[in-house]
């Protein structure tokens, strides 16, 4: 009996799953209508775009709204793998199969001994549909799974986990900072080869591999970030700035924007430095400590950006699951601010859009909301990696002895 209780508890997961991802489907197919902008024009017009010019073996060199890596060309190309799909719709059905890779790998890695733990893998299972069909209306989906592969395999494959966290990084370079918990050079010695060799293919084989570093000199602040809200806020106070769709996102244009623009720029210095004394000072490396370190750095980096997309969330859902397979993980608390965050998400994009461009009392509301939970997990989470893995100074004097209130014998 009490095995196949476990064994009903067990088939909960993907029956889940699989509930939660025919619904996504059937929004990105059109089947259903999800209310507010529509989040595949992406895929169907941008993207699109993109695989005609990439075809031709060049990068799309006249479009400024192409800001990733050479890698990234991939993942646009990846369709052409389903040629008897449409572009679009081959493109869901490779999300949908990303989306089940990683959870297939979360589930292989928590059956594997009795220190993980399924919650992992229903934080991935319960976050994504959270954020609604943007989550296979971008190619983020492919990303975080490469960077679960990546985690999941360092502690027993650190040239995998180098290889991998260099290709991610190749996509969409965040997956770099997953690096910042590896614990064995051969990590690192693998990411920097990989890196090298796949970005001297793309710089030989195609025209403009690197050519997106120059195509954001002139971004603004995009308005669902931190620092958008200080304008979201000046709007009704006479700001006279304007909202605009630039290089690609809905941005703050005006007075001031260049500055807010420059103090993003130096948290993120700031959230750096502390990960580069955080490292120095770390010694005690427990088996979670190199998900948790890149849960942390991603969620640092996020914060303090200058744009917060909605798909940046998968990234983090997909980080917060990998710890949450630990049993011994600090990083439960942050991971369900990030799940809720996902929630708030859904409901300012797209639902809620037209109110977060108009700066009105709802969409700041909104914002006001997922940017405090994603601030509070990203210190929650570097309080909890701090404590776990660097140790506490000793005291400057020993402890006095306990007083008994009996007089000494002579």
């Amino acid at each position: 009996m009490e095995t196949t209780g476990a064994g009903r508890r067990a088939a909960w997961l993907p029956a889940t799953w699989a509930v939660t991802r025919l619904v996504l489907l059937l929004f990105v197919f059109r089947v259903y209508v999800f209310p507010g902008p529509d989040v595949t024009t992406d895929v169907s017009v941008t993207y699109r775009g993109w695989y005609e010019v990439l075809r031709t073996g060049t990068f799309p060199l006249d479009d400024v709204t192409w800001q990733y890596p050479p890698g990234a060309a991939l993942a646009v190309l990846s369709p052409a793998a389903l040629p008897f799909l449409g572009y679009a719709h081959a493109f869901y059905v490779l999300a949908f199969l990303a989306d089940l890779a990683v959870l297939v790998l979360l589930g292989w890695y928590t059956g594997r001994r009795a220190d993980r733990s399924p919650r992992g893998a229903w934080v991935w299972v319960a976050g994504v549909p959270l954020l609604g069909p943007t989550v296979y209306a971008r190619y983020d989906m492919m990303v975080t799974a490469v960077a679960v592969a990546a985690l999941l395999a360092g502690a027993q494959h650190p040239r995998a986990m180098g290889a991998l966290a260099a290709l991610g990084a190749l996509l969409k370079v965040w997956p770099a900072l997953l690096l910042v918990g590896a614990v064995r050079r051969r990590a690192w010695a693998s990411a920097a080869v990989t890196a090298a060799g796949l970005a001297a293919l793309f710089a030989v084989s195609m025209p403009g591999a690197f050519a997106f570093l120059a195509f954001q000199r002139e971004r603004g602040t995009e308005v669902e970030s931190l620092g958008a809200l200080v304008f979201h806020a000046a709007r009704h106070f006479g700001w006279r700035g304007q909202v605009l769709l630039n290089y690609g996102s809905i941005e703050f244009l005006g007075p001031y924007v260049g500055l807010v623009s420059t103090a993003a720029l130096a948290l993120t210095g700031a959230a750096f430095g502390w990960l580069l004394l955080w490292r120095l000072r770390a010694t005690r490396f427990t088996p979670p400590a190199p998900a948790e370190a890149a849960f942390t750095a991603v969620l640092l980096f996020t914060v303090t950006s200058r744009v917060i997309s909605p798909q940046y969330l998968v990234w983090l859902v997909g980080l917060a699951a990998v710890c949450l397979c630990f049993r011994a993980t600090r990083m439960t608390a942050p991971a369900v601010l990030v799940v809720l965050a996902s929630f708030v998400t859904v409901l300012e994009f797209p639902l809620g859009f037209a109110h977060v461009v108009a700066s009105d009392g709802y969409g700041v509301t909104l914002l006001l909301v997922r940017n405090g939970l994603l601030v509070a997990a990203a210190l929650l989470a570097a309080r909890a990696l701090w404590r776990s893995t660097v140790p506490r100074p000793p005291a400057p004097f020993p402890p006095r002895p306990a007083r008994t209130g009996r007089s000494p014998v002579p």
